[in-house]
């Protein structure tokens, strides 16, 4: 009999936001997947960890995601990573896959998820508070209102052009774009708000675009709310 890939969102950083669903089935499953070569030195293990200290005794098994926009390379590791896990699935074992925030937003793991639900595997996702979400209530500020917008965006890609949607918009991971970021939102007039490293002991939070550091971590997302 054939296991289970559960792919489960672990939420943006606080481990108390980690839901009752996805702990349970963390502490079910046979196998914790991870994406890293050093499954105790992921972001999503140590998020974990904080919730349940006993993970260190479960199986963990490294899967390889480098940080790279090369189709072929990608594509290399996405392969690699499956058939890690179609191993452990075909063992009859239940794997659990953490994702930070929410495995369908802009997650490494979704990738791995397709290929085992084409191969027929059984696969289920676990939904996870998004860091958008998480973000917003730090600043302790709404989203969106009535009949608002809301667009979510890669830092990385045409900042210039999302700028001019209307409602509220969401640049995520702008860590190494920020300089570029920055001059974008004030060029254009907007105002906006970052958290860098939400829900994490490095916690920065920043309530407008000047305070904003030109060179900030991975996990930085700004808020650009219309009419700012």
């Amino acid at each position: 009999m054939k296991g289970t890939l559960y792919g489960i969102g672990v939420g943006p950083g606080d481990p108390e936001l980690l839901t009752l669903k996805a702990l349970r089935l963390i502490k079910e499953a046979d196998v914790i997947a991870l994406p890293g070569e050093n499954p105790k030195e992921t972001v999503a293990y140590k998020i974990v960890e904080g919730a349940y200290p006993e993970l260190s005794e479960k199986a963990l098994l490294p899967v390889s995601m480098p940080m790279t926009k090369d189709p072929e390379l990608l594509e290399k590791y996405h392969n690699e990573g499956t058939a890690l896990v179609k191993k452990e699935l075909d063992e009859g074992k239940n794997v659990a896959f953490l994702t930070l925030g929410d495995p369908t937003v802009y997650s490494t793991y979704i990738y791995i998820h397709k290929r085992i639900k084409e191969m027929g595997y059984p696969t289920e996702i676990i939904s996870g508070i998004t860091s958008f979400c998480a973000v917003s209530a730090k600043l302790n500020t709404g989203l969106v209102e009535k009949a608002q917008m809301l667009h979510v965006i890669p830092a990385s890609y045409q900042v210039e052009e999302a700028l001019k949607l209307p409602g509220t918009k969401v640049f995520m991971k702008a860590g190494k774009k920020m300089k570029k970021v920055k001059e974008a939102i004030l060029s254009s007039g907007s105002q906006g708000m970052m958290v860098e490293n939400c829900g994490m002991p490095e916690e920065k939070i920043y309530k407008s675009v000047e305070e904003i550091p030109d060179t900030a971590g991975y996990y930085s997302l700004i808020i650009v709310e219309e009419g700012e």
